[in-house]
């Protein structure tokens, strides 16, 4: 595996959906993870680019990665 690819516990599917909705997916999805587990989250609000990243370090989780393409961004955080 590419040190840059990372495996998803649990994958949630924003897109289409407004802001606040991608981050309250997020939470919820979150909620039920094991600490060191990776959340997925693919989503097509442009405010989720902010959004996303100031969520998981209010809540101590680390954002592996993100990425931009095709009207989606997707987004691989760890729970702390």
């Amino acid at each position: 595996m590419a040190e840059d690819t990372f495996k998803e516990d649990k994958l949630v599917d924003t897109r289409g959906q407004l802001c606040p909705m991608p981050v309250i997916a997020a939470k919820l999805a979150a909620n039920v993870l094991a600490s060191g587990k990776v959340l997925k989250l693919l989503a097509s609000d442009p405010g989720s680019l902010a959004d996303v990243p100031a969520w998981a370090e209010s809540c101590g989780y680390h954002l592996l990665k993100q990425e931009k393409g095709n009207g989606v961004f997707t987004f691989w955080v760890k729970k702390g």
